[in-house]
């Protein structure tokens, strides 16, 4: 053969190709999806969750080379997504508490959100309340359908792990937001 090639590059080649078209249905298909958990993820702020979605799309096909098909294509995106949410929280966190020394007058603007603004209210601070990975966990699976597997596998942690992250975030949002059963049961007398 001429120029060194061997007859496994046109394969590879069309592997690759092939690997990239998926990717883009992948995109396509998933991109609500993975922008609606970063929102939940980041606490509700759409800008950034659009930015990390974007940023884990970005950062999954430049991977993408890397990408061994060990795991789902689905399973190895929302693990890159999960990781860019939690740096994104961590940072924004820093990036406040350095904008409040300097300026404690200077707060961001929330956007207007539908319903109750105290239910609203109350239900982010019990979220809030959460560690990143309870939180990780109770957004995953009851909010976005993960299996206690698949979060598992996503967030790279034992499935004991997740039930017990699990179990510990319900438990908070329970005591947070207890009296709100109460008193939604109590309405039905």
């Amino acid at each position: 053969m001429a120029l060194g090639v061997t007859q496994e590059a046109p394969a590879a080649a069309a592997a690759s190709g092939d690997r990239e078209e998926r990717f883009g249905a992948f995109v396509a298909s998933q991109r609500d999806r993975a922008v609606r958990l970063a929102w939940r993820l980041v606490g509700g702020d759409a800008g950034a969750a659009e930015d990390v979605a974007q940023d884990a799309f970005l950062r999954a096909w430049r991977a993408l080379p890397r990408f061994r098909e060990e795991a789902k294509l689905e399973t190895w995106f929302y693990r890159i997504l999960v990781r860019r949410a939690a740096d994104h929280r961590r940072w924004h966190g820093v990036r406040q508490r350095w904008a409040s020394e300097a300026d404690p007058e200077s707060a961001p603007a929330r956007p207007q959100a539908h319903g109750d603004p105290a239910l609203r209210s109350r239900i982010s601070a019990a979220l809030d309340g959460l560690t990143r990975r309870q939180r990780e966990c109770f957004v995953l699976i009851h909010l976005e359908g993960f299996t206690i597997t698949e979060t598992a596998q996503l967030l790279g942690k034992p499935t004991g792990t997740v039930k017990s992250h699990l179990h510990r975030a319900l438990a908070k949002l329970r005591r947070a937001l207890g009296d709100l059963r109460e008193t939604e049961e109590g309405a039905d007398v």
